[in-house]
């Protein structure tokens, strides 16, 4: 027998996945710094929720017909036979952690940060990867409209501190009611271009009309 040596092929990152070198990070320590300094000065505490969690806190809350929950979650079984998925957002986990911990027994509104990595088996695109990191801030036992302007204005001063140019424009999905109206009009608009649409918006049509707005 010939003694062949076979070489192996050196293991490469994973799609969708990046290594963070050591001269990218004072970028990133800089915008951690400021993002904790700006939501520590409006009064939000930072938690940290695990990166992984039961599948069915992800389903129940965003929704089985949702893209992420259909397509984009890393979803396995764990060896103990419980099905787990890497979190594909944290808002999910904090309002699990929110309601674990009795926090609804607090003074409201609760005001909570996070910043870490998520998880979403999305395509890889320049910038966008299937492991990023997201910087969040939830409001929760509050319904003041306040809050909503609040968020906004830390988001645009955020960006202004971190050099970026930012042009707020303000949005609305509209009340119950009027959406109602809304998904009929986008529906009969998407069905006039039903040869243009790809297999996934035709399953959007049919069961989430809101979700075609990523593609349309």
């Amino acid at each position: 027998m010939t003694d062949k040596k076979v070489k192996s092929k050196t293991p490469e990152t994973l799609r969708g996945m990046k290594d963070i070198l050591p001269d990218e990070q004072t970028y990133w320590e800089y915008f951690r710094r400021k993002a904790a300094e700006i939501a520590e000065a409006y009064s939000f505490g930072r938690i940290d929720v695990p990166i992984l969690e039961e599948e069915r806190l992800f389903a129940r809350t965003l929704g089985k017909a949702t893209d992420v929950v259909e397509m984009e979650m890393y979803v396995f079984e764990d060896k103990g036979g419980d099905k787990v998925a890497l979190r594909p957002e944290a808002t999910a986990s904090v309002v699990r952690a929110y309601i674990n911990h009795g926090m609804l027994n607090l003074p409201q509104p609760v005001k909570l940060w996070y910043l870490g990595p998520m998880f979403r088996y999305d395509r890889p695109q320049s910038g966008r990867y299937r492991q990023f990191h997201q910087y969040g801030l939830e409001v929760l036992g509050g319904g003041d409209a306040v809050v909503d302007a609040q968020l906004i204005l830390i988001a645009y001063k955020l960006f202004k501190q971190v050099g970026l140019k930012v042009k707020v424009e303000i949005n609305s999905i509209g009340a119950p009611e009027t959406r109602k109206e809304y998904m009929v009009e986008l529906v009969a608009f998407a069905r006039k271009r039903k040869k243009e649409l790809c297999e996934d918006c035709l399953r959007r049509m049919a069961k989430n009309p809101l979700r075609l707005l990523r593609e349309l």
